[in-house]
């Protein structure tokens, strides 16, 4: 982590908003070497839902993807409080954390035309590290969310992927581990919501999708242990649903966004097979 966020900030090319909220914003990012037509990656980032982590601690991976050849939108959404009762940060706004995932992945390919003309709007990938992970997994799932949810679509969302880096993508295995001091209940407005509300948020309660999904994760990640993908990835196949995963050996939970970092590599390859 400290690695992650010692990195300077890469500033976008242009910001767009995309709703009234300050929060309600989109940085793109064009492909360096001037080239046109090219996929667009989602950028989601994590942070438990919680309000002191913003995009900023993800803009040099953002950065590092346009580099590689990609456009880029690193997206931002409302998330938790700074502070409850108890004086410490709480996680998600229900519903506004999923209203504003929904309003941005429908508002794309508008403010793409607008704002991003290099990119091809017929081959977006989303990617999500984390907490932004589990947001990327529901983006693409959008159309077999419960009947009568504000967020289902009537076909399943434009993508060409989905890769998930160290996603909170199972919140039984989650709440179970105690992954992130509790935030996965926290997202969900407590004990009292998380049974009526778990099968309108938890990715693997949304299966399948037959949108095209690989996991990224670390064998040394400590805060979303690998046990949570691979719950994830197991529902998947009882759903009758392949979900691809990348185990990286010697990784933590940082790296896989970490510009610096060999297994940065990995997840942009990740998204390429995907894009192209």
């Amino acid at each position: 982590m400290a690695a992650l966020l010692s990195r300077p900030r890469v500033e976008s090319d242009v910001s767009v908003a995309y709703g009234a909220h300050p929060d309600q914003v989109v940085d793109f990012y064009a492909p360096r070497g001037g080239r046109e037509g090219v996929p667009l990656v989602v950028v989601l980032h994590g942070g438990e839902w919680r309000a002191q982590y913003d995009r900023a601690h993800l803009t040099p991976f953002a950065g590092f993807l346009a580099r590689r050849g990609f456009a880029v939108a690193n997206v931002e959404y409302r998330r938790g409080s700074d502070g409850d009762v108890s004086g410490e940060p709480f996680a998600g706004r229900w519903p506004e954390t999923f209203d504003d995932i929904a309003a941005v992945m429908d508002a794309l390919p508008a403010l793409v035309a607008d704002a991003l003309p290099q990119a091809d709007p017929r081959r977006i990938v989303v990617t999500g590290h984390s907490a932004g992970g589990h947001l990327a997994l529901w983006a693409a799932a959008r159309h077999v969310l419960p009947e009568g949810s504000p967020w289902r679509l009537d076909a399943p969302p434009r993508l060409r992927g989905v890769v998930a880096i160290a996603p909170i993508a199972d919140f039984a295995t989650a709440v179970e581990l105690g992954v992130c001091g509790g935030a996965v209940v926290q997202l969900l407005g407590g004990e009292g919501e998380l049974k009526a509300r778990k099968d309108s948020a938890d990715p693997s309660a949304l299966l399948p999708t037959g949108i095209a999904t690989a996991v990224v994760q670390g064998r040394d990640d400590d805060v979303v242990p690998q046990a949570v993908a691979e719950a994830y990835v197991d529902a998947a196949a009882r759903a009758g649903e392949m979900v691809g995963i990348t185990l990286l050996e010697d990784v933590g939970h940082y790296a896989p966004v970490d510009p610096g970092a060999d297994a940065c590599a990995v997840v942009a390859e990740e998204l390429a097979q995907l894009a192209y």
